[in-house]
């Protein structure tokens, strides 16, 4: 099944499990616009990329540590494009802190972009969103669990995220669009490669004894944006190869 006709954005799509994303969705026809800081000759590959395999894709530079930014970046795609039928809020910044060591500048730039730049995206995008939208949000895994020092910051942030999906489906029910989380465990990407000094470790903590490759979340994503995930709202999806059980 295709879905002509639709328009997604992706939120930090140039790279890593983003950039996965954007080419999930516009192998089903789906028009992609992706939104990057800084990673401009990535993104652009990322709309060649697609391009080339006969999709169609537009790139937006948008520092999601500016929610006014955020905010414009959706504004272009409307105004391109008519509307957003697909939101993905996947930008987003990982650190780990102890208590002793952290900052409220620490904890502002944490919140900033992983959870004020997706309430803003939302509350933009929501305004031209028809019936039949959908909001999806990459989490963590670590928004429930902590299984190393330093990460109360990050976890709070996701555990935030969690909590807004489920207030803005109730929101949004009405109107026939659905919120969802994604909750990835460990992904090899290239900021969190699978070869690195915490691969092992991470690795030993999931069923699965591995890594998650980002393709593995894309699907999951494609399968909430489709007619298949109709009557899923409100829930928090690990796709953590077992982290948590």
């Amino acid at each position: 099944m295709t879905d002509q006709n639709k328009v997604a954005l992706v939120t930090g799509g140039s790279r890593g499990i983003g950039a996965a994303i954007a080419k999930r969705l516009a192998k089903e026809n789906i028009t992609v616009a992706l939104t990057y800081n800084r990673s401009q000759d990535q993104a652009e590959q990322v709309v060649n990329d697609i391009q080339a395999a006969g999709g169609q894709a537009v790139a937006i530079q948008a520092d999601a540590n500016s929610a006014e930014r955020v905010i414009e970046s959706v504004g272009e795609v409307v105004n391109q494009f008519g509307k957003i039928d697909i939101l993905v809020n996947n930008a987003g910044v990982f650190g780990m802190k102890p208590i002793q060591q952290s900052t409220l500048a620490d904890y502002d730039a944490m919140m900033n972009v992983n959870v004020r730049a997706v309430f803003a995206a939302v509350s933009e995008a929501v305004k031209s969103m028809p019936t039949g939208g959908r909001i999806i949000t990459i989490g963590s895994v670590n928004a429930d669990t902590f299984p190393f020092p330093g990460m109360a910051v990050y976890g709070t942030s996701k555990a935030a995220v969690q909590a807004l999906t489920k207030g803005w489906a109730r929101d949004l029910g009405e109107q026939g669009i659905t919120v969802n989380t994604i909750q990835p465990g460990p992904i090899d990407t290239d900021m969190n490669p699978a070869d690195g000094d915490f691969g092992p470790t991470m690795s030993s903590l999931t069923a699965l004894k591995r890594y998650g490759q980002a393709n593995e979340i894309a699907d999951v994503v494609q399968f909430l944006a489709s007619e298949q995930a109709s009557y899923i709202t409100g829930a928090a999806i690990d796709v953590d190869g077992g982290m948590r059980i």
